[in-house]
């Protein structure tokens, strides 16, 4: 025999601690709806800035610094609006609701951050076979304008960023572009101090290089999460072993962990107990999965005897 328990969102009603808990996840990013306005707004007037005097000075470094807060500007508004899509109720097909589009942001943008880099390389390699004069002060400049703007919207999201991934997302992306304008600052101050052109392009080629370290760890963890594996947060053997530890639970099989979005993850289970489970048994196991491991939806299959069909690997 078999029987279902804890289907959908039924552990919320059963075990009314645990609603507070799982909705906050997803309503967490529209708490700082300001927050990313104002980083929105700052970083799209400093791109600007960035581009006119890029131009101005023949400086590709702050070109290509501008094209890196360019990208992150867009990463703030694609995060913010998957964001408030991931609060909306499941309607129609989609019975998840648009939780995942979090997830499909954060591939978009990695892809995104790939192809400034191109753009960024190219200017650089450039530089490096026609060396052009630099106007090293107005980089010092802007530069030092991007260091003051990045810290302040990098401030903005340091809050929340311990217990929502999106906003310690966005909390690193302006961390890192704060030190990537430090890292132009020191460049133009070196052009001035040595008049070598070739350190412009170079600098270029090191905000590169930070660009690509930190979008190949966010491109790999958004494929991870769109194949729906286990969130790197998640110890797949420690919640089996917890699994099994339980009282009345004989084995267990079919487990599965995901990811429904960037903030909330879900498991399934077939737990075999021969003398069967009661709600006040699931409602006690949700509630302990959602504050020991984070684990918020929860879906068991009780059965009070081994299947035949049943996976072989876990019972």
């Amino acid at each position: 025999m078999l029987y279902l328990a804890g289907m959908g969102h039924s552990h919320d009603h059963s075990h009314p601690h645990s609603h507070p808990h799982g909705h906050a996840h997803d309503h967490g990013q529209i708490q700082f709806g300001r927050a990313f306005a104002v980083g929105i707004a700052l970083n799209l007037a400093f791109v600007a800035i960035e581009i006119v005097y890029g131009i101005l000075a023949n400086s590709s470094a702050l070109l290509a610094d501008a094209g890196h807060n360019a990208s992150d500007v867009l990463s703030l508004v694609f995060a913010w609006t998957a964001a408030k899509l991931a609060t909306y109720k499941p309607q129609g097909k989609y019975t998840y609701g648009y939780r995942k589009t979090t997830i499909l942001v954060s591939l978009l943008n990695a892809l995104l951050l790939f192809g400034a880099v191109l753009v960024i390389g190219w200017e650089a390699i450039g530089k490096f076979k026609n060396p052009e004069p630099i106007a090293g002060n107005q980089v010092m400049w802007v530069a030092g304008i991007g260091v003051i703007i990045n810290t302040i919207t990098a401030l903005l999201f340091m809050r929340g960023q311990k217990h929502d991934l999106n906003i310690r997302g966005a909390f690193l992306h302006m961390a890192a572009d704060a030190g990537v304008s430090l890292g132009v600052v020191l460049a133009g101050f070196l052009i001035q101090f040595t008049g070598k052109l070739w350190i412009d392009p170079v600098t270029s080629l090191l905000i590169i290089a930070v660009i690509i370290w930190g979008t190949w760890r966010l491109f790999t963890d958004s494929i991870d999460l769109a194949l729906d594996a286990v969130p790197s947060s998640i110890d797949l053997e420690e919640v089996r072993t917890f699994l099994r530890s339980q009282d009345g639970v004989d084995g267990i099989h079919d487990l599965h962990i995901w990811a429904m979005s960037t903030t909330r993850i879900a498991l399934t289970a077939h737990l075999v107990m021969p003398e069967g489970a009661d709600n006040q048994f699931i409602a006690a196991l949700q509630d302990k999965l959602d504050h020991e491991f984070g684990i918020d939806h929860t879906t068991f299959q009780i059965e009070t005897s081994q299947l035949e069909n049943a996976c072989k690997i876990d019972c």
